[in-house]
């Protein structure tokens, strides 16, 4: 019997989880990618185009993992 009320514990506990989850999930990528590029921008004026996307790009990835 107490090991039933772990088990339906942590299920419940996994879907309180899910839930929250869902409800505060971060934005959509591409909003989450232009929000990091604005913050590159604005600290690092002088980075080039190309060289401000590439990092873009690395930061969305590892967000991402």
């Amino acid at each position: 019997m107490k090991n039933l009320s772990i088990i339906l514990a942590a299920l419940g506990g996994a879907a309180v989880g899910a839930t929250l989850g869902l409800l505060f999930a971060p934005e959509k990528g591409e909003d989450t990618r232009e929000a990091i590029r604005d913050f590159v921008k604005s600290k690092c004026p002088c980075l080039k185009k190309d060289r401000l996307e590439d990092i873009v790009d690395e930061i969305a990835a590892e967000i991402k993992k």
